[in-house]
C-alpha cells in the first residue's frame, strides 16, 4: 500500500535543498531557524518591490505597444484619406 504524504514540497524547498542540502536538513527535519531573519525578511521586502516594479514594466509596455498600434493605424488611414483626395 502506498504511504501518504505528509507534506508538501514546494520548488522553494527544492531551489533550498539544492543550494545546501546541510541547510534543508537542518530546517526542515532538526527544526533549526536562520539567526539572520532580519536580514532574510529585509531581502524579501527588497524582492517583493522588485517584482512590483516587474509587473508594472509590462502594464506599461502593453499600454506603449498598443498605443504604437494605433497611432500606426492612425497614419495609415490619414494616409489612405490623403491619397485618395
Amino acid at each position: 500500500m502506498a504511504r501518504k504524504i505528509d507534506k508538501v514540497i514546494r520548488a522553494s524547498e527544492l531551489g533550498e535543498y539544492a543550494y545546501c542540502a546541510r541547510a534543508w536538513w537542518l530546517g526542515r527535519v532538526l527544526g533549526f531557524r536562520p539567526a539572520n531573519l532580519e536580514s532574510m525578511a529585509a531581502g524579501e521586502e527588497v524582492h517583493v518591490r522588485h517584482g512590483q516594479k516587474v509587473v508594472s514594466y509590462h502594464h506599461l509596455r502593453r499600454w506603449a505597444c498598443t498605443l504604437l498600434a494605433l497611432a500606426l493605424l492612425a497614419g495609415v488611414l490619414f494616409l489612405v484619406l490623403t491619397l485618395r483626395g
